[in-house]
């Protein structure tokens, strides 16, 4: 989109973030606008890109064998694409940031032990351009959003 988004379609964009399954005839109700309006708004910020795309949550138990890690990586900077797309086949790796600071990546891992977090993490000192790493396990959740 090349204008600034309106408050309609950022209502629209929260309203999708909390269902992204609502019906646009509820969409439009919430919005307090006509369902065509609401169709036209959704379409015209999936063509420009601001919604890319539509995910399901999964609520997993993990009180029973799995493991979280958070993981900071150094790298060598000319490696960086090479050790992206390295990590990115790891399933383990749910979430993978850019970060400012003595790191450059940070990568959130599930594992279901700790000798798999223990390999995994092997495995990712062992790609090319990876430097140096620094781990902390997960202990419990005390807030979290949605984004």
């Amino acid at each position: 989109m090349s204008a600034p988004l309106d408050a309609l379609d950022r209502q629209l964009i929260e309203l999708l973030k909390v269902n992204a399954r609502l019906p646009m005839v509820k969409l439009a109700k919430a919005l307090g606008c006509a369902r065509s309006t609401a169709q036209l708004r959704l379409k015209a910020l999936e063509d420009a890109g601001v919604i890319t795309g539509y995910t399901v949550g999964v609520t997993t138990n993990r009180s029973v064998g799995s493991i979280r890690a958070m993981v900071l990586i150094s790298i060598e900077s000319k490696n960086e694409h090479e050790v992206v797309r390295a990590l990115s086949k790891r399933h383990e790796i749910t979430k993978l940031y850019s970060v400012s600071g003595r790191y450059d990546l940070c990568a959130v891992l599930l594992t279901e032990s700790t000798d798999e977090l223990d390999t995994v993490l092997d495995k990712i000192r062992a790609v090319k351009g990876v430097v140096d790493t620094f781990s902390t396990v997960l202990l419990s959740t005390k807030l979290e959003r949605p984004e």
